[in-house]
């Protein structure tokens, strides 16, 4: 009876211990089979996207963790900008909350104090806000050719993406938003297995943290960093022949933008600011590629896709400096050649009554700048039944918007120049810069409407002086498939960059939803015809202007690089089977800094130059390097509950302990007695 009293308290003692410690891990009952299982229960890995930290010459924006070390705080949900925190936590706030959140995080010090890391909230489809635009009133103000900076060319500006948070702040994927929301709701719902909490643990250490450089001057020393920088490219049609001795044409130049930008890194899509402006852009080429005999017209058609815009025009300032020095990254054309510039900027928001209105934003009172408000005002009237309209922009505006073509103002301020947008004097694009400047903040019908009077446009002015062919003005049709497919390929997460249409050229190195950050130049820039790390949407935009504007070359055998004839390109190399050598002036041009030079195996920084207006104000961004960037979710116990577990440990250890000893003593007992 003794031995079968011990034996039974020791079974009672393991089944107290195996109740106790089952809440340990929170789940859904499945059986844990190993180390990994474990983990996968305890923790939840979230789908974010990181604000990161980028630096200038002054110092330091957007985010990191203080320190070297992980953040672990209580996630706490804010529902009003005047919520409170009790204690340092993790603030999980809705999107519309966001630009006011910030803006009492930059004025109130004691409520920052109490911020260790904020979750933005994604509503998508769903979200019903009507403004959201972090970037400033008066978007890169300060490169700007006119002295009237007060006009608040974005009324929704907050300008909150250029402050320095030292907390990390990630924006959530819309199955990570619900999840969060739903932990959170259930904090403080009375459990029984003791859980109080749920705490977020940011990884998000910035190399320049570690490094204490804070600078761009400094981490470029330090190498902690690398410049901002990318590939633009231009194309013409039809091709320039080379060593032709032909007096060269005046340049007819059309320009639009290939990049954005956001708080978060990886969600700069910038659907209407630029990308409209780039699908339309290609979509008029594509019509003009049908047209025959363009090389009888009097000047030349040149089309350039800068990148780098959206940080200090980097594409369109690298452009003209390669002009004025003749790299071969500009050969066969130079700056005395261009005669007029037309950009393509946000064109996707023109449809708001019937039908379509875009607004022309002029340089200056030229007659050259004229001639082009005329043009596209005669392929407005060509266009008929399609009531595509055009506006002169209000005299009242200071000049142009924030463009490309303020580079080549502020390079040579008698420049003939416009921008065609879809706004007269404030952006029509409420979410500009932000996340959600998303395919849903565009309409196909606008871009097609943009492409057909572009089209049209450079036809009458490449034809000068000369009385405009009409039937071959009217012939002049865009491919309104064209324009939704680009749509899918550029802004959209499927198909994305792994469209047919994308396919068909290069091999996309990531399957993610397309972003259109600039990102960083990597290493020496010399190589800039055959780079090696140019990003999808350069090498894309690089191969269908090729194809586009070629006529066929007289070796028709595959190709995966170099083709051996002068003025040759290679047209799809990338994909399966090689591609194909066409006959096309195109090329890549670097995208960076003008104030950063390469040498000796690292970027530096270069005194301000005052022949070069622009380099002066150029904050020269660069981007911390980082180790990891990591986000996860667990929950942890309230104290009370741990003491009761240490509690029943120790009752546990008491009464095995006694266990022991009775078992013994009744053993040596028997023992005896036998």
């Amino acid at each position: 009876m003794g031995g079968g009293s011990a034996l039974s308290l020791v079974a009672a003692a393991v089944c107290l211990s195996l109740a106790v410690l089952a809440p340990a891990v929170s789940g859904d009952g499945a059986t844990l089979e190993s180390v990994p299982d474990l983990v996968k229960a305890m923790y939840i890995d979230i789908e974010s996207f990181p604000c990161v930290r980028l630096l200038n010459l002054s110092g330091e924006i957007g985010c990191s963790n203080p320190g070297s070390e992980k953040i672990i705080s209580p996630i706490v949900r804010l529902t009003k900008g005047s919520d409170q925190l009790v204690q340092p936590s993790t603030v999980l706030l809705p999107i519309d909350q966001m630009s006011n959140f910030f803006l009492r995080v930059s004025n109130d010090p004691e409520f920052l104090q109490k911020v260790s890391g904020v979750l933005i909230e994604s509503n998508g489809a769903n979200n019903n806000l009507q403004e959201l635009s972090p970037d400033g009133k008066f978007p890169q103000d300060a490169f700007a050719p006119y002295s009237n900076h007060s006009h608040d060319w974005n009324p929704a500006g907050s300008g909150i993406m250029w402050n320095r948070y030292d907390f990390p702040v990630f924006l959530l994927s819309e199955e990570s938003t619900r999840v969060l929301q739903k932990k959170v709701s259930e904090k403080n719902k009375k459990t029984d297995n003791g859980y109080k909490a749920n705490v977020a643990e940011f990884d998000l250490v910035m190399q320049t943290t570690k490094a204490q450089t804070h600078d761009s001057t400094s981490c470029l020393k330090e190498r902690s960093c690398l410049p901002l920088g990318g590939h633009s490219v231009w194309a013409s049609l039809p091709p320039i022949k080379n060593g032709s001795t032909e007096h060269p044409k005046p340049i007819i130049l059309a320009i639009t933008s290939q990049d954005s930008a956001s708080f978060f890194r990886d969600r700069s899509i910038g659907s209407d600011s630029p990308i409209s402006g780039l699908i339309a852009l290609l979509t008029a080429v594509d019509a003009l590629s049908h047209i025959h005999d363009l090389s009888n017209l009097k000047k030349q058609l040149v089309f350039a896709v800068f990148n780098g815009e959206a940080w200090g025009y980097l594409g369109s300032r690298k452009f003209l400096q390669e002009l004025d020095k003749g790299a071969d990254s500009v050969n066969g054309i130079n700056s005395l050649m261009i005669d007029q510039v037309l950009e393509i900027g946000s064109v996707g928001k023109a449809v708001i009554e019937e039908y379509p209105s875009f607004y022309a934003h002029a340089a200056g009172n030229s007659s050259a700048s004229k001639k082009i408000l005329d043009a596209l005002q005669s392929a407005s009237e060509s266009l008929g039944s399609d009531n595509v309209k055009v506006k002169q922009a209000a005299s009242s505006n200071p000049g142009v918007p924030p463009s490309s073509l303020m580079s080549f103002i502020r390079k040579n301020m008698s420049t003939s120049g416009v921008v065609l947008e879809d706004f007269d004097s404030h952006f029509s694009n409420r979410f500009y810069h932000s996340y959600l400047d998303n395919p849903a903040n565009v309409n196909s019908s606008s871009i097609a409407a943009a492409a057909a009077l572009v089209a049209r446009s450079l036809y009458i002015l490449a034809s000068a002086d000369s009385v405009v062919d009409l039937m071959t003005l009217n012939t002049i049709k865009v491919n309104v498939s064209l324009v939704e497919e680009l749509i899918g390929c550029l802004l959209t997460c499927k198909p994305g960059l792994s469209c047919g249409l994308v396919k068909s050229f290069i091999s996309p190195s990531s399957s993610s939803c397309p972003s259109h950050y600039v990102g960083v130049f990597l290493d020496d820039p010399s190589g800039t015809q055959f780079p090696s790390y140019a990003d999808d949407t350069s090498r894309f935009v690089w191969n269908f202007l090729a194809d586009r504007t070629s006529t066929l070359a007289g070796n028709k055998s595959s190709c995966t690089g170099k083709c051996g004839d002068e003025g040759e390109v290679c047209v799809g190399a990338e994909v399966e089977g090689g591609g194909r050598c066409v006959v096309s002036t195109t090329r890549y041009v670097p995208a960076y800094s003008t104030r950063v030079k390469f040498e000796d195996n690292a970027w530096h920084v270069l005194p301000a130059n005052s022949s070069d207006p622009m380099g002066v104000v150029d904050p020269v961004w660069t981007e911390s390097y980082w180790n990891t960037i990591g986000l996860r979710v667990y929950a942890v116990q309230d104290s009370t509950y741990d003491w009761l577990i240490l509690l029943a440990g120790l009752s546990i250890t008491a009464a095995s302990y006694c266990a022991v000893h009775v078992g013994r003593a009744y053993i040596s007992k028997v023992v005896k007695c036998d």
